[in-house]
């Protein structure tokens, strides 16, 4: 084999290991946003059937059918805290950097400064 060949050859192999890199770069993007989708979901899924066990023992109105809320019966300020707490519990970030997507690393410093305020 010449040498003209076998360098033809490298840089064949060259252009298809790239091409490969970027398709599994592709896939992993696709492969996180299937798994946020998927806790977003079950998260869902698990307050509706919260809702659905609630509403069936307590006999309520669907939410549609309730009469609106007085200011008086608003959220306190802390709940909102405790919800954003419980989101960087179950995986997600917090953050304005990042938010909503789910966390593939320990722990995120911008989402614990946030919660440290």
């Amino acid at each position: 084999m010449e040498k003209k060949d076998l360098f033809t050859q490298m840089h064949q192999l060259e252009e298809q290991m790239g091409g490969m890199h970027q398709t599994i770069g592709s896939l992993k993007q696709e492969v996180v946003r299937l798994l946020e989708e998927n806790k977003r979901l079950s998260i869902e899924n698990q307050q509706l059937r919260k809702l659905l066990r609630r509403e069936g023992e307590a006999g309520e109105l669907p939410a549609s059918d309730q009469p609106e809320k007085s200011a008086k019966e608003t959220p306190a300020v802390g709940e909102g805290y405790e919800n954003l707490a419980r989101l960087y519990a179950e995986g997600f970030h917090i953050c304005n950097v990042h938010y909503g997507h789910l966390r593939t690393e320990k722990d995120c410093l911008f989402c614990l400064s946030f919660l440290n305020k």
